[in-house]
C-alpha cells in the first residue's frame, strides 16, 4: 500500500505526464513514467518480500509503583534469508499508559537480532497488558508499506503508591520479623498450647501419651508456645461509597490500605486482606500489592453483608484497619458490633469529594458525617483517621502519632 509520500510521487508522477503531453517533451514522458512506476515497484517490493520474524518484548521492571518508568526492549530477530526492509513499529499500549509506542528498526540481516526499546511511566496503579505490536514493512524510499501483528502481550503491573507508616502502637502484641511476636509460658507441662507430631531428635519424655493413644501417632507436648501477631485490612471498595473507579477517593483509599497492610507485614504481622466482594485471605507483600493493583469496584451489597464475614474466624486479640468513606448514622451499629470482634480498631476515613468543592450546605452535611463517625467510634476504643481524598495518609498519621506519645508521656 503505498504511503503519503508514494501518493506523492503518484500525483507528481501525473503532473509531469501531463506537462510532457502539453509541451510535447518525450523526455518529460520518461520521467513522468519513471516517477509513476517507482511506487508501484515498492509496493510489489513489500508484497512479495517475504519476511520472518521473531518477537520477544522484555519490559524492566515488570512490577512498578504508582509514578515509575519501565524500558521496553523488544528484540527482532531474522529467521528469514534475506535482509529484511525497514521495518516501522507500533506497540498498542492501554490508554492509561498513553499512546502506541511508534519505532524504526533498520535492515536485518538475515539470523540476526536487533534490539529497540522505549520507556512508559505508569501513572495510575493497575494491570495492563502490553501489545499486540503491529509491524508496518517499508521499502528504502519509504514509498509503500505492508502490515504484520505479532499478537503476544506482556503484562506490567503498577502498583498503588505507598507510604511510610509506623503501626507498632496498633499491635495487640510484641511485634518481629522472625518466627513469633508473642510468646506464652505454662505454668505446667500439663498446660500446653498446641502439640506437633514426634520428629527424630524431640525428647521422649516430651511426648504426650494421651494424645497417641487416641490418634496412634507420636505427639510432643509444647510447654512454650508461640504465635505471630495478626491484622486484617478491610478496604471498602463498593461504589457507592467511595466513587467511580478512578476517582481520587477510590484511589486515595487503595492506597491507604496498601500502605497499612505493608507496615503491618514489615512490623511482622502475618495480614489478611478483605474486600466489600471478597471473602479474607492470607496475603504476602508480594499477594497484597498484586491485588490491591488489581482491585475493583463491588456494587449492591449492604453494609451488614459486607462486614458479616469479617467477624468469623478473627482471634480476639486481632487488629483491624478499616479503610472506608465517612459511615452514614444507620451503618455505625454494624461497624460497632464488629469492633467488639477484634483487639485494637484503626477506621481511615477517606472524604468521597474535597468538601472544599461542594456548595455550603452539602459541605456541612459531609463534614458533620465524619465529625459523628468519628466521636462515636473513638468512644468504642476506636483509633479514627479522616483525609481528604488528596490529603496524604503519612501526615495525619504522623500528627496523631505524637497526640498519642504526647498523652501518654503526660500520664
Amino acid at each position: 500500500m503505498p504511503t503519503r509520500r508514494g501518493w506523492a510521487a503518484v500525483g507528481a508522477g501525473l503532473s509531469l505526464w501531463i506537462a510532457a503531453r502539453i509541451v510535447g517533451s518525450s523526455d518529460l514522458h520518461m520521467l513522468a513514467a519513471g516517477i509513476l512506476g517507482l511506487p508501484l515497484i515498492a509496493s510489489l517490493y513489500v508484497r512479495f518480500a517475504r519476511v520472518r520474524l521473531s518477537i520477544r518484548r522484555h519490559v524492566t521492571p515488570a512490577r512498578m509503583f504508582a509514578g515509575g518508568r519501565s524500558i521496553v526492549t523488544l528484540r527482532i530477530g531474522n529467521l528469514g534469508y534475506r535482509t529484511t526492509p525497514f521495518l516501522l513499529l507500533e506497540d498498542a499500549l492501554p490508554p492509561e499508559l498513553g499512546r502506541p509506542a511508534r519505532l524504526v528498526a533498520a535492515a536485518i540481516p538475515p539470523g540476526n537480532d536487533l534490539q529497540v526499546s522505549y520507556a512508559l511511566t505508569g501513572h495510575r496503579r493497575g494491570k495492563y497488558h502490553l501489545g499486540p505490536l503491529k509491524i508496518f514493512l517499508s521499502d528504502p524510499f519509504g514509498l509503500a508499506k505492508g502490515r504484520a501483528e505479532a499478537t503476544g502481550r506482556t503484562e506490567l503491573l503498577v502498583y498503588p503508591h505507598v507510604e511510610e507508616l509506623q503501626v507498632s502502637h496498633l499491635l495487640s502484641q510484641g511485634s518481629g520479623s522472625g518466627e513469633s511476636t508473642a510468646r506464652q509460658l505454662h505454668r505446667s507441662a500439663a498446660e500446653f498450647y498446641t502439640m506437633r507430631e514426634y520428629v527424630t531428635g524431640d525428647d521422649l519424655r516430651r511426648i504426650h501419651w494421651p494424645s497417641v493413644a487416641r490418634t496412634g501417632h507420636l505427639m510432643i507436648r509444647q510447654d512454650e508456645s508461640t504465635r505471630r501477631s495478626t491484622a486484617t485490612v478491610f478496604l471498602d471498595n463498593r461504589s457507592e461509597v467511595l466513587g467511580p473507579k478512578g476517582s481520587p477517593a477510590f484511589e486515595r483509599a487503595v492506597s491507604a490500605g496498601t500502605s497499612l497492610g505493608l507496615a503491618f507485614i514489615r512490623a511482622g504481622c502475618s495480614v489478611v486482606l478483605a474486600t466489600a466482594e471478597s471473602t479474607p485471605r492470607s496475603v504476602s507483600e508480594d499477594g497484597l500489592l498484586e491485588a490491591m493493583a488489581a482491585v475493583t469496584l463491588a456494587q449492591g451489597r449492604q453494609t451488614t453483608q459486607v462486614l458479616k464475614s469479617l467477624r468469623s474466624g478473627s482471634l480476639a486479640d486481632t487488629t483491624l484497619a478499616l479503610v472506608s468513606a465517612p459511615p452514614t448514622a444507620a451503618d455505625l451499629p454494624p461497624l460497632l458490633r464488629l469492633g467488639t470482634t477484634f483487639g485494637r480498631k484503626l477506621a481511615v476515613l477517606v472524604y468521597p469529594v474535597e468538601a472544599e468543592t461542594l456548595a455550603e450546605s452539602a459541605a456541612g452535611q459531609i463534614r458533620e458525617r465524619a465529625s459523628v463517625a468519628r466521636a462515636t467510634l473513638a468512644r468504642a476504643a476506636w483509633e479514627v483517621l479522616v483525609i481528604g481524598p488528596n490529603g496524604k495518609l503519612g501526615d495525619v498519621w504522623q500528627r496523631t502519632t505524637r497526640t498519642l506519645r504526647a498523652a501518654a508521656s503526660s500520664r
